[in-house]
């Protein structure tokens, strides 16, 4: 079964309560996604660590329920 935005959107937030999260369905399967996510707890953090909190807020679902993710990660710059 396929993950909703908002599914993927409640996860991350979360794990991550500052992160303000931007979903978009890339072939409307509900399989392929693109995120950004920011938030400020992401501060003096390499853009490595950043995107390992995002997949590990995902619990694992990476590759399963969840298929492909093309996600940014950074923090708010206002």
């Amino acid at each position: 079964m396929a993950m909703t935005e908002a599914d993927i959107t409640a996860m991350i937030v979360a794990a991550i309560p500052d992160a303000v999260v931007h979903i978009t369905d890339l072939a409307g399967d509900g399989d392929h996604y693109a995120a950004t996510v920011t938030a400020e707890s992401f501060r003096g953090q390499s853009r490595i660590a950043q995107q390992r909190r995002v997949y590990d807020a995902l619990g694992g679902r990476m590759g399963g329920v969840l298929h492909a993710l093309q996600l940014k990660t950074g923090v708010p710059t206002s």
